[in-house]
């Protein structure tokens, strides 16, 4: 049956029992595909017949279905016509993992971050009534994306305005890792009260004993249970931001959810239906450990070198052992981050917010004020969540939060929303800030240990990668502030390199050695404050490249011409990072390669550098004859 489904039209003419056997090939193929092309996967099983009822009931694209955070929409892709192209889902060039307008007229809002999709299914709704036109716009939030502040300020505006908006909450329990506060409690009280059920099983059972009208009474409280539900169930929250409150409903009823649907798109202004999934239904392991198949487990493959974020997650194990006032905060990432690990050890000091990284910010800062040196770990794509609070309520105020940017630069198939490419453009022109990003995972060890000791307000930044396979076992020391570290020096060109990127410039300092070219190589190390004497050191006698796994725009290559122009010193300057344009989803290796950051890619940038010098020369040389 699926294989006759080419578009969302094709389900309105199938009956419940045929969207209950379609619901069963649909997990069938999740299953069949994901675990070849991985990605997310629990939550897409959560979703299956929800999505088959939004398609049933609605009428894509005419009317407008914004999902959030985007990965649960898989099956959503499945109906409208991309099901023969899975086998691309976040491969190099194939198919996005979330929702992106460019690749379907269905994908009503591009997203990969929680939190967005009542604010932009509002913004649709009102453009419409602006526009005198006529569709429905439903907004499909996770739990855990609730608990971002952006969907709470989304729900106070759409109540406020009050235009047909339908919301729904798919509670599955689960963001990534178990949902944390108060609304994940309130939202289990709402999931656990028996006071709705019990009244109206009780109201039935009395109308029903009353001769000749007990039927019909029983049909026209069906009508008026949405009613029912208002006085009983504790929805008063939704209902005080302005929302009629249906649910909680099962969310893997089909019959009766496409009966709620249809009820829902009669009802005028904002209305929520409260959902209740099952993570990973229909998928026994995934079903018993939501939290690890969330995405789809890989093998793990034979390393002989930890990853960054292990060992940032043993070295703030080690720290916080010698330190008491050491604690750690996450926003509902805590096994991405490492700080799993932490937790087990010290689970009085590790904090889960939730999705909610503003706010973690900031309770990072009022930890700080308190004595405390509190170490936030959290992705760089979203860091950019938290920029005011970086800058107003840490940096100016001189707090030492220690911010642990994990996935800094490139992530690889979760495309354009996660690449870690803008967070030293950011967050350079921020004042009080050190910014460092460690050569190697030993590196990454006294960044911590220095971040932590600062006294200021400190980030460090690492990759999504494995280490260099260095050792381990030396000491934790202080890293002199500022300061860079020349690894070796030549004559003809200097490699400026960050992070990872220093060890390309090794490798293609020894390249271009056995083709006669000595090359200067340094570890910058300090985005901010940047090493200016070794800068214009190096500057004065050669050519330079910058490489960073980073926005050219703003970047390390932008601070470094910066200074130059300071210090009128000219020289030809090269800088190799990430384009002025977004880097879609492909593996590490493939986005490097193409971009050039590669110790090939570095070796002929050096080599039409040097051309240009050379014909610059020349040219000097021969203006300057009589």
């Amino acid at each position: 049956m699926l294989e006759q489904i080419k578009q969302p039209s094709d389900l309105k003419h199938l009956d419940d029992w045929e969207l209950i056997q379609l619901a069963y090939e649909v997990r069938s193929f999740l299953v069949e595909s994901v675990s070849q092309t991985g990605g997310h996967f629990g939550a897409n099983l959560g979703v299956v017949e929800l999505t088959l009822a939004l398609h049933k009931v609605f009428d894509s694209p005419v009317d407008k279905i914004v999902w959030d955070v985007g990965h649960q929409a898989y099956v959503h892709k499945i109906l409208t016509g991309r099901r023969e192209n899975f086998s691309t889902l976040r491969k190099y060039r194939g198919m996005s993992g979330f929702p992106k307008p460019s690749e379907s007229i269905h994908d009503a809002f591009g997203v990969g971050h929680a939190s967005t999709s009542i604010s932009a299914a509002l913004g649709m709704a009102v453009a419409r009534d602006l526009q005198g036109e006529h569709y429905d716009v439903v907004a499909v939030i996770g739990d855990g994306a609730l608990t971002g502040g952006m969907s709470m300020e989304a729900l106070n505006h759409a109540g406020d305005i009050g235009t047909d908006l339908l919301v729904i909450l798919n509670d599955n329990e689960m963001s990534i890792a178990p949902n944390v506060g108060a609304m994940s409690k309130y939202l289990t009280r709402l999931r656990t009260d028996p006071t709705y059920a019990k009244a109206k099983n009780d109201i039935e059972h009395i109308l029903r004993r009353i001769p000749a009208i007990g039927g019909k009474l029983t049909k026209s409280m069906e009508r008026a249970k949405d009613s029912l539900r208002l006085l009983m169930v504790p929805g008063l929250l939704f209902q005080a931001f302005g929302f009629k409150y249906l649910g909680p409903v099962n969310g893997h009823d089909l019959p009766e959810l496409i009966k709620v649907l249809e009820d829902a798109k009669q009802l005028h202004g904002p209305v929520l239906i409260h959902l209740v999934t099952k993570k990973g239904k229909g998928f026994s392991s995934a079903e018993d450990a939501p939290d690890k198949f969330h995405a789809w487990p890989t093998e793990k493959k034979l390393k002989s070198s930890p990853s960054y974020t292990n060992v940032f997650a043993d070295t703030l194990i080690q720290l916080a052992r010698r330190d008491p006032k050491v604690v750690a905060v996450t926003a509902a990432m805590p096994s991405g981050t490492g700080l799993n690990k932490f937790s087990q050890v010290f689970p009085d000091r590790t904090f889960d917010v939730g999705i909610a990284e503003q706010h973690a910010t900031t309770f990072c800062a009022g930890l700080a004020t308190r004595g405390m040196r509190p170490v936030f770990a959290v992705y760089s794509t979203f860091l950019q969540r938290a920029y005011d609070q970086v800058i107003h309520d840490v940096s100016i105020q001189k707090l030492p939060v220690v911010f642990a940017v994990d996935r800094a630069g490139l992530v690889g198939a979760d495309g354009e929303t996660h690449q870690g490419a803008f967070d030293v453009s950011f967050l350079r022109t921020v004042p009080n800030l050190i910014i460092m990003m460690p050569k190697d995972e030993n590196e990454l060890r006294h960044m911590l240990y220095t971040a932590v000791h600062t006294g200021a307000p400190t980030v460090v930044r690492y990759p999504r990668a494995d280490g260099e396979g260095v050792d381990l076992s030396e000491p934790l020391r202080n890293i002199p502030v500022g300061k860079a570290e020349v690894l070796r020096t030549g004559e003809k060109v200097a490699l400026l390199a960050l992070g990872p990127m220093v060890r390309l410039a090794q490798q293609a300092a020894d390249s271009l050695q056995e083709s006669g070219i000595d090359a200067t190589v340094v570890n910058m190390r300090f985005v901010k404050p940047l090493d200016t004497d070794v800068i214009l050191a190096v500057a004065r006698k050669m050519p330079l490249l910058v490489i960073e796994e980073a926005a050219l725009a703003g970047g390390l290559g932008s601070a470094v011409l910066e200074i130059l122009a300071d210090a009128g010193v000219m020289t030809r300057v090269v800088r190799l990072g990430l384009p002025d344009h977004f880097i879609p989803h492909g593996s590490r290796t493939e986005l490097l390669e193409e971009l050039g950051l590669t110790v090939e890619g570095i070796r002929k940038t050096v080599v039409q550098l040097l051309t240009k010098e050379e014909e610059q020369s020349r040219h000097l040389t021969r203006g300057a004859q009589p």
